[in-house]
């Protein structure tokens, strides 16, 4: 048996990683896999880590790989440890130790855990058209195990560049108690064949980079999909060959829509991705609130709870084996909690990039906030906050003909703006109720009450027949831009 290393006493810790290939962008699954990982890091005092699986040297892309960490960021999630000193750290990547990886499968070679195979990609796609002819599962079937001297000599000449295979021994059960699935059993049979570890073009492989790392990094659980089971078996025959205890493993259900069909980017747009919520104004609170709630769920049966709060109660044992389902309307609910509930300047802050097409400078930071503790109780998201605040910033509101009819073609209408603007200097501006209790004199004095007495202003003030609390409205405002609007309207009903 092949010894990469010995335990040493970094081993002893709780250390696990999130290591995702940066050939797409941050999906949920992952990024549910990610916040898995890191509330059973910091439940057992251990370390979280981020390596990037970026040996596809055809996909992956620079700009995924900073979504990715972007998005990590972005869901509070900080990882414990990366290549240089100091943090907040890089992600250690796999495309660092190519020549590593050569070292490993070279000492593989040696003990016959592993050989060259010459068998080249039209080779390899005519066995696999005949097995697909003949009804039989894609697989490689094993020709280059032993081949003689004159045959490597032979292909050398042809100028054929070799490809490294790792031996796997058929019929054999491969078993591991999972700390999700329970007990998994797989035939080695179902495997492929003999598993290409380093590609002609002297790339690692997905499975046995993952492997040279787990051990490099003294990973002692393995947390991911379950779409990952059959590479586990396969990663399980690479620790036994190098002599090196393996990881625990627990592999997470898959997420699907309420269809049960799988979240993907072909099915469901750009909404599997975590930065399409980021821009569309979900809070990361929330996404992460949801997250982790699909599968877990704390032992209080609490429904909110903080990144903190969860991970002293995370059990990774009491993780659901059953599918997550992903509800769109219920993240919605958690994101207008959160839109409701957290700090108000947080929100605020959070709004702003919602708002540019909007001269802000016009405004003090008190009357943002003033305005956003308005708005924020009829959205879900804060995209939704242009166009619910719009009345706010208007040099002028549009009154449009219908609702001209509606609320300003009667005397009473003209008789409660007058009386507004009668009262103005009575407006405690910056008390909603104070407003609140003008207005209602406002109305007792013009006899007028209810859509009578509310709907003109609301009309001369938003441009709409209904809205927020109308002494939050006035409040926020302010007396000038009450006084405008309330002047403009009221030229509206006398030429009416």
């Amino acid at each position: 048996m092949l010894c990469l290393m010995t335990q040493t006493k970094t081993q002893m810790k709780h250390r696990v990683r999130i290591a995702p290939s940066p050939t797409g962008k941050l999906h949920l699954g992952t990024a549910r896999t990610a916040l898995y990982n890191y509330l059973y890091a910091k439940n057992k005092a251990g370390d979280f880590i981020l390596r990037l699986e970026d040996t596809d040297s055809e996909r992956s892309r620079e700009e995924y790989t900073q979504d990715i960490i972007a998005g990590l960021r972005w869901l509070g999630l900080t990882w414990d440890e990366g290549p240089d000193v100091g943090g907040p750290y890089p992600p250690y990547r796999q495309t660092e130790k190519e020549e590593h990886y050569q070292n490993v499968a070279n000492k593989l070679i040696s003990s016959t855990y592993a050989y060259h195979c010459y068998a080249t990609p039209e080779e390899l796609a005519a066995l696999k058209e005949e097995q697909s002819q003949k009804g039989l599962p894609s697989r490689y079937d094993n020709r280059g195990r032993n081949l003689s001297k004159e045959d490597h000599e032979r292909y050398e000449a042809e100028g054929r560049v070799p490809s490294v295979r790792f031996r796997v021994e058929e019929p054999q059960e491969i078993h591991w108690d999972d700390l999700i699935k329970g007990r998994i059993n797989v035939n080695s049979s179902d495997l492929g064949g003999d598993l290409v570890i380093v590609k002609s073009s002297g790339i690692a492989t997905y499975n046995f980079a993952v492997v040279v790392d787990d051990i490099d990094m003294h990973m002692s659980l393995v947390m991911r999909g379950e779409d990952h089971i059959h590479n586990t078996a396969k990663q399980l025959l690479l620790f036994e060959a190098l002599g090196v205890k393996p990881p625990q493993f627990a592999h997470a259900a898959l997420i699907f829509d309420k269809d049960h069909k799988k979240l993907s980017k072909r099915a469901h747009g750009e909404f599997v991705h975590i930065d399409a919520y980021r821009q569309d104004g979900y809070m990361p609170e929330a996404i992460v609130n949801y997250l982790v709630q699909m599968s877990w769920n704390p032992p209080n049966n609490e429904e909110f709870f903080t990144l903190e709060q969860a991970a002293e109660m995370f059990d990774v044992h009491k993780v659901s084996k059953s599918p997550a389902v992903f509800d769109p309307d219920k993240l919605n609910w958690f994101n207008a909690h959160y839109i409701r509930e957290l700090p108000l300047d947080v929100v605020t802050n959070r709004a702003r990039p919602y708002l540019t097409d909007f001269d802000l400078s016009q405004y003090s930071d008190d009357e943002l906030k003033a305005i956003i503790a308005i708005v924020r109780e009829g959205v879900t998201k804060l995209s939704q906050v242009k166009a619910n605040a719009a009345f706010f910033f208007a040099d002028k509101i549009d009154i449009s003909e219908e609702l001209q009819k509606e609320a300003l073609c009667d005397d009473s209408a003209s008789l409660v703006l007058k009386g507004c603007l009668s009262k103005l200097s009575d407006i405690p501006f910056g008390d909603a109720a104070g407003a609140k209790a003008i207005v209602s004199k406002v109305g007792e004095e013009a006899q007028a009450k209810g859509k009578k007495l509310f709907q003109p202003i609301r009309a001369a003030l938003q441009g709409q027949a209904h809205g927020p609390d109308l002494g939050s409205v006035i409040s926020a405002l302010g007396q000038s831009r009450v006084k405008s609007r309330l002047e403009a309207a009221l030229a509206l009903c006398k030429k009416n």
